[in-house]
């Protein structure tokens, strides 16, 4: 009986260990099935030659050891006659007979080659590059080739990253709670730093590098001055030397009033010589801790935050002033440009539901949260440090499933840019819809903003790229299986931003699923749909911002009770008897005049304006003549039904190939997307309910009729949702 039980124990004990709980993100080094695939590979790639012994090197012969062995089935051997070389010039200088010195010269630090040549007759695969952290780039790139069953033979890739600066900003609490958090508590345990490594910590950086992101902010943007003193910078200290082989810089948020918080100064003007000359000590201090320190992100003057406006000086004397501190360290101040007006008039001064005032009159004048970061920034073109770049948000209002890019990019065309996606899916369903968002972010970055003439791309006009973690300390990173391909995709692009979004799609799916091509197939549709799928129950045509006061969870297009009129969802969708929608246009808030004169032409006319902007741009009246023929109104009904069937197409889809993968994965997608029908259901019914008591228009009988009443729905709280803690 005993050695029953044991027997039962140790199976339940195996079961555990090799579940399929997500942990290994696409970093899934399991045997290819394909017996003949696999040989191949291993004749190629079996032996291979790298020289070195950096800290960086030993990551590099690790990683392969681990990945080619599991892959591969087979032992992978190390020796200077290896077919398979990596390596830097410096360490073999052979590599110069066979690749042109200014192509080598042209990877600069970060990019690599990947190769198949013949040497001394004989075929070889080279990676080369002129750094470790390069190398290591290049192998992780080779690596997803052979997880995803890619030809080798005829390899012949240069890859340098477009943007230097890609970057995760984790809004981590010293608490461990996460702002906008949907998968756990925080990974950053800071209690047990220094002393205790977290092995989290060592695959949080293997993933990050094998997907290019070489920066991380450590600390939330709605920062904790404790973060700059001693005990806590030894603590981040240790999560720097963790980081620094894989490449990987850490940055802190800096609280503009640590002089007086912690530096026991009375002001933190950034003009005053005592508060500059702190800033210039700690971070002298802070690089003697951490010599390769990323520097600081900064939010300033938003949402309560202290900042220079506070003094009466502009957000370039405290960016200047910060970069003056890092500057000669080579740090960088990454400053956000999310602010607004502090001084907006409450909820009710500004807007009647019940009002048969014609909205595109022109009653809203100026009061519009579109345009405040403009206002504010746009002046200061050109006026900041070297080391000084503008963190903007890709839309100019805050993360909505569907925005137009913010007017910022193509305005500031002497200020270095950096783009700031959210990960973490805030407004997106949290960590319960399945979203993938690099289609969101494709359609950002290959918006046009004319702002040197046609081809005025968003993604030319940056210098970095920051994310928004999704991440936790849920076993699978990310709460929801899915949303690992959000932080995948995020790096793939800060990388590549020509990259598509099937091609993302495909490769994660490979990596982390199954290399089955029905599986590949069905299910990259379903992440290439999904996004419009929640933009169609949620925000449709062009609607925003209707969700729930600050927890962002569920509709709330009714609620005005918020202390501030742009916190309400009537601010920005302003339903009334007339009609829907938010007069941006020259009779409105001229908030489109921020825009070049061809992206104006886009979304000026109403009766022209895509349907993906016309509530952005337009209060139009219900029985406004869509494209497709319907009313304003009809339309509206129509899409919100389609995004629920769309959600049933997803299920569908799944239940057709979700026998190829394991049993664990495979139910908990199953039983997530049943929450996302719930869900959807529950947006379409909230939301027509209350648009059809505002327009007085029944819900057309074809569809399926709400199953609560509007009281219902309104009556519905949730103050335990998580990701609960302020504003970003």
């Amino acid at each position: 009986m005993k050695k029953l039980l044991l027997l039962a124990v140790c199976c339940i004990a195996i079961s555990y260990c090799y579940a399929e709980d997500g942990y290994r993100l696409w970093l899934r080094y399991d045997k290819i099935s394909n017996a003949t695939i696999r040989q191949h590979y291993f004749q190629r790639l079996g032996s291979i030659h790298l020289p070195g012994n950096s800290a960086t090197i030993t990551l590099v012969k690790k990683e392969l050891t681990t990945a080619l062995s599991g892959l591969l089935a087979n032992n992978i051997q190390f020796n200077q006659q290896g077919n398979f070389i990596v390596g830097t010039p410096s360490h073999i200088p052979e590599i110069k007979r066979y690749i042109n010195n200014e192509n080598l010269l042209a990877l600069g630090s970060e990019g690599y080659m990947i190769l198949a040549k013949k040497m001394n007759g004989n075929p070889h695969i080279i990676i080369t590059a002129n750094t470790d952290v390069a190398l290591l780039y290049g192998v992780f790139n080779l690596i997803r080739l052979v997880q995803t069953n890619q030809s080798i033979d005829q390899l012949s890739i240069t890859s340098i990253p477009k943007y230097k600066n890609r970057i995760l900003n984790h809004w981590d609490n010293i608490n461990r709670s996460v702002e906008r958090g949907y998968a756990g508590i925080s990974i950053w345990d800071w209690h047990k730093l220094p002393d205790y490594i977290d092995q989290r910590y060592i695959d949080y950086a293997r993933a990050n590098a094998s997907i290019g992101i070489n920066g991380t902010v450590l600390t939330n943007v709605n920062a904790n001055a404790q973060f700059l003193t001693p005990v806590y910078l030894k603590k981040t200290a240790a999560l720097a030397d963790v980081f620094r082989p894989y490449g990987i810089k850490v940055y802190l948020t800096a609280r503009f009033s640590a002089p007086i918080e912690i530096g026991g100064l009375k002001t933190a003007d950034p003009l005053d010589a005592d508060v500059q000359q702190w800033w210039k000590n700690k971070a002298k201090e802070i690089y003697q801790y951490i010599p390769d320190f990323g520097g600081f992100l900064v939010k300033a003057n938003s949402e309560g935050q202290p900042g220079p406006q506070n003094y009466g000086r502009t957000h370039a004397d405290g960016a200047n002033m910060l970069a003056d501190a890092l500057a000669p360290f080579n740090g960088l101040v990454m400053w956000r440009a999310f602010v607004y007006d502090v001084r907006v008039q409450k909820a009710n001064e500004n807007f009647d539901s019940s009002s048969t005032v014609d909205h595109n009159a022109g009653d809203i004048a100026s009061n519009d949260r579109f345009k405040q970061a403009y206002s504010e920034f746009k002046p200061l073109d050109g006026k900041f440090r070297n080391n000084v770049i503008l963190q903007v948000k890709n839309g100019p209002i805050d993360f909505q499933p569907r925005e137009p890019f913010s007017p910022l990019f193509g305005a500031m065309k002497a200020t270095p840019l950096m783009m700031e996606f959210q990960v973490t899916q805030e407004y997106l369903g949290q960590a319960t819809h399945l979203v993938f968002l690099p289609t969101l972010y494709k359609e950002i970055l290959d918006a046009d903003t004319y702002s040197n003439g046609k081809g005025s791309f968003v993604k030319e006009q940056l210098n970095g790229i920051a994310g928004v973690a999704n991440i936790g300390n849920d076993r699978n990173w990310t709460g929801h299986p899915f949303h690992q391909s959000n932080w995948y995709g995020f790096g793939r692009l800060a990388w590549d931003p020509d990259l598509s979004s099937n091609t993302i799609a495909a490769e994660w799916i490979a990596q982390t699923f199954s290399n089955e091509a029905p599986f590949i197939s069905t299910v990259t549709q379903m992440m290439l749909s999904s996004r419009e799928t929640l933009v169609n129950y949620m925000t449709p045509l062009g609607l925003h911002h209707i969700m729930g006061n600050g927890h962002h969870y569920g509709p709330a297009p009714w609620s005005n009770n918020a202390p501030r009129a742009d916190w309400n969802p009537v601010y920005y969708h302003k339903a009334d008897k007339y009609g829907i929608g938010f007069n941006r246009t020259t009779s409105g808030t001229n908030a489109l005049n921020q825009y070049a004169a061809q992206v104006r032409q886009q979304w000026e006319d109403s009766n022209s304006c895509s349907d993906e902007y016309i509530l952005w741009f337009h209060h139009i009246s219900w029985n406004h003549k869509m494209r497709s023929g319907k009313t304003l109104w009809e339309e509206l009904c129509y899409r919100y039904n389609l995004g629920v069937d769309s959600v049933k197409a997803m299920q569908q889809q799944w239940n057709s190939v979700k026998k190829l993968v394991d049993e664990e994965r495979s139910n908990q997608v199953t039983m997530l997307l049943n929450i996302q029908l719930k869900e959807a259901k529950w947006w379409r019914d909230a939301c027509l309910s209350y648009f059809s008591s505002i327009a007085q228009l029944p819900i057309p009988p074809k569809y399926e009729q709400p199953e609560y009443s509007l009281e219902y729905y309104k009556s519905l709280q949730f103050p335990f949702a998580p990701g609960i803690g302020g504003h970003n």
